[in-house]
């Protein structure tokens, strides 16, 4: 599968993006997805991850009440809606797909977001 994100770029602290992730293949319902990010000198963080029907969500702390997964399969694209941005959340952005309960098995070109303050 090819991962193709876009949607990233610079905002003031406040304001919101949304991300997009756009998927290959036929079969994109059958896979949860995942939103993972990485700050310069930081390691690569989760940030939120939805099932293939998009039924069962998770976020990172960091981020619940501001970020919002979501899933179209007819379009094969799963979304990150990201408001009340903060600095901190400067980083790549990156979407991957889950093979296992644990396991991410193929992921995107990342797209970058810089939020001044």
């Amino acid at each position: 599968v090819q991962l193709q994100a876009s949607g990233g770029g610079l905002v003031q602290a406040g304001g919101s993006l949304r991300l997009s992730c756009a998927a290959s293949g036929r079969t994109f319902s059958m896979y949860g997805m995942g939103w993972f990010r990485q700050a310069p000198g930081k390691e690569r963080e989760f940030v939120a991850s939805i099932s293939g029907s998009g039924g069962t969500i998770y976020y990172a702390d960091s981020v619940k009440g501001r970020f919002t997964i979501s899933r179209d399969n007819a379009k094969n694209t799963v979304y990150l809606q990201m408001n009340s941005l903060k600095p901190e959340d400067t980083a790549v952005y990156y979407c991957a797909r889950r093979s296992s309960v644990s396991t991410y098995d193929s992921w995107g070109q990342g797209t970058q977001v810089t939020v001044s303050s």
